[in-house]
């Protein structure tokens, strides 16, 4: 029996209708424990649903090799090997990603040589490399000497796909792939949130190379990419791309594209309190900027990035939660007899001042600002000066913390209009080249709360 069940996508996981009206008969591999090892809910989420994706494509096209840029750790490189049995490159600028990927894939294999999948045509471990891929020629050469190592191990690694139907829509095709037989000439290049211009050489080397016969690539940090008329070079910049979006002389910014990465869809998922305290950290950030000004005002020109302590104080912030409901229901317990004495103690805490509460609150809100700067300037490589005046400065700020909600809130709100520019942008550069039949689309393909960056630009040759 084959290893991979070819059950119902909406079975498995919950996927966008448009993906499985794009691609009739998709195949979401069920992810064993093996394979889910170390990953979330989100992970998991865009594993199984974008496998299945380059499942479908790769089958479309004929093509069994693929090529996974920005691989990361390989989850989305294992599951297209072990479970969907295709030939797999990960590149990955990281060595360290490189060795946890080959560590895992052994693991791996060992569970899948147990499991005796006899029917199966064979599965290899994905290939790794290590190479921060900066331009189209350097991830074709790599891509083709690969491929040319390959062949000579695997030579008869072959795929039926008599089940491959053509894509609705837009992308139907006159000719339908079940007639393509593979070549193992061709590849299929995929990026799951390819970081900056990584997605945007995905797709230049989709045009300059014949071997590539698809494409499909789901963007992520648009505040790295490259922009023309702000960064200085001589390069290929990552915005614009189309001769369109030139033409109209269209900038965006830095700014502009940190926004671009907003995600609207987790704000309106939050609950009140989580909210609340999302708009307390940004009022700590943009203290902690009036920090830097008073401090170390070289830095501010540098545009300092201090990391994601967000998730840091989110955690510290629900377990003072649970430590103060545990510590009011043990005082209950201990105390309270009796009804009656129930009320009393009730009473007795809805008697205190709320001024008191309020100053109580104030002190924490303060103690947590200190923290914040303390381990801001720390991931700065920068001491914490000894004339400091944390409680001035946050005094300053704190009459203005009222308004860093509705300000965020239209900020958020900006961000899917910049994603979209950015990705039509691509999506027209794909269009424009009238040289080569390109039948292309734009898709999500996850649910935007679990994965915000869920568009995926999907594009093949025929």
């Amino acid at each position: 029996m084959d290893c991979l069940r070819k059950e119902p996508a909406d079975k498995l996981l919950q996927i966008p209708s448009g993906v499985v009206q794009a691609f009739p008969g998709l195949r979401v591999a069920p992810l064993n424990s093996v394979l889910a090892q170390g990953m979330n809910q989100k992970k998991k989420h865009e594993i199984q649903a974008l496998a299945g994706v380059i499942d479908s494509i790769a089958r479309r096209v004929g093509s069994h090799k693929i090529v996974d840029v920005g691989s990361g750790q390989g989850y989305l490189a294992q599951v297209l090997s072990f479970e969907h049995e295709l030939s797999v490159i990960a590149i990955d600028a990281s060595s360290h990603h490189g060795s946890i990927t080959d560590a895992r894939a052994k693991r791996i294999e060992k569970y899948y040589a147990a499991k005796k999948c006899k029917s199966r045509s064979g599965f290899c471990i994905p290939k790794t490399v290590t190479c921060r891929v900066l331009s189209p020629a350097m991830l074709k050469d790599i891509s083709s000497s690969l491929r040319q190592v390959d062949e000579m191990e695997n030579p008869t690694i072959f795929r039926d796909n008599t089940d491959s139907k053509p894509l609705a829509g837009d992308l139907a095709s006159e000719c339908p792939y079940s007639s393509k037989a593979d070549d193992k000439s061709t590849m299929v290049l995929a990026g799951l949130h390819a970081c900056g211009d990584l997605s945007v050489t995905m797709l230049r080397t989709f045009m300059e190379c014949d071997e590539v016969k698809a494409v499909i690539s789901i963007g992520c940090c648009y505040n790295l990419l490259s922009e023309e008329g702000i960064k200085e070079g001589d390069c290929q910049f990552g915005f614009p791309v189309s001769r369109g979006a030139k033409s109209a002389n269209l900038q965006l910014g830095k700014n502009a594209r940190d926004l671009a990465c907003q995600s609207a869809e987790r704000w309106r998922g939050l609950g009140e309190a989580a909210g609340l305290h999302n708009f307390e950290l940004h009022t700590f950030r943009a203290a902690f900027q009036m920090v830097l000004f008073q401090c170390y005002p070289e830095i501010i020109t540098r545009s300092p990035a201090i990391g994601r302590q967000g998730k840091a104080f989110r955690r510290q912030h629900h377990r003072r939660i649970l430590e103060c409901n545990a510590d009011m229901a043990q005082t209950f317990s201990q105390n309270c007899c009796s009804t009656y004495a129930k009320d009393a103690l009730l009473n007795e805490h809805s008697s205190y001042p709320k001024s008191a509460n309020k100053e109580a609150n104030s002190a924490d809100r303060y103690s947590m600002f200190v923290k914040f700067c303390k381990s801001g300037l720390g991931r700065l490589g920068l001491c914490v000066p000894q004339d400091i005046e944390f409680s001035r400065l946050w005094e300053e700020a704190e009459e203005f913390s009222g308004l860093v909600g509705p300000y965020w809130t239209l900020r958020a709100a900006l961000g899917p209009v910049l994603e979209t520019i950015l990705l039509l942008d691509r999506l027209l550069f794909l269009q424009e080249q009238g040289n080569v039949l390109i039948q292309t689309v734009l898709l999500p393909i996850f649910d935007p709360v679990l994965s915000p960056r869920n568009v995926a630009l999907i594009a093949e040759k025929f």
